[in-house]
């Protein structure tokens, strides 16, 4: 394999998640504003104090649950933005990216799971007899008599790890590739989930 040139340029990122999970984020964080808020303007006591501690808790649990999952992957390294954690793996780090009934990546001895690309066993099962079907003898499209072929059916998840699997294939050997898995915690997340949660056990304790 021809080793690329540490001059060759990276392109933009390639950003992966879940469009169904961003939109219901989003309601559910509307539901909170609206209960959390009422619970704040007209209530009375520590039904105030309630409110403001309850949507501390679960604004940043709706956000990393709904709207923070996404993986970005470059020519270099792909990035996971999981619930709770963040994970940078170099390409030449990976060892396979898979779907089986979950998304996931190998690097390093461990795994890490793709939680932005999630897998529909539904939506796989269809694909496959879609593509049993283009692919029977005589059947439209499947290239007989000389005539193209048409394309396979791939269910979201599957196209998209195969697109990562293509990417870690062609960057493994590239010296920006190079380099140990990262791993970080989503304080910005977990601290005011955690606070929030402590103070509203405390508040009910207290009523």
């Amino acid at each position: 394999m021809t080793t690329p040139s540490p001059h060759e340029p990276a392109f933009a990122d390639r950003v992966y998640r879940s469009p169904m999970a961003v939109v219901t984020g989003v309601l559910i964080l509307a539901m909170i504003v609206w209960l959390c808020g009422d619970a704040v303007v007209r209530g009375v006591g520590s039904g105030r104090w309630i409110g403001l501690a309850a949507a501390l808790c679960a604004v940043p649990l709706t956000v990393a649950f709904t709207i923070r999952p996404a993986v970005f992957a470059n020519e270099d390294r792909m990035r996971i933005r999981n619930p709770f954690r963040n994970i940078e793996l170099p390409w030449g780090a990976v060892d396979a990216v898979r779907a089986g009934y979950s998304a996931e990546v190998l690097a390093d001895g461990a795994k890490y799971q793709l939680w932005s690309v999630p897998v529909s066993l539904r939506e796989r099962k269809k694909a496959n007899r879609s593509a049993a079907r283009h692919e029977a003898p005589g059947a439209k499209g499947s290239g007989g008599a000389g005539g193209p072929a048409a394309p396979v059916a791939r269910a979201s998840a599957d196209k998209a790890v195969d697109e990562m699997t293509e990417l870690a294939e062609r960057g493994a050997g590239r010296p920006g590739a190079q380099g140990p898995v990262s791993v970080r915690w989503a304080w910005e997340i977990i601290a005011p989930a955690v606070v929030g949660a402590a103070a509203l056990a405390v508040l009910l304790v207290v009523k």
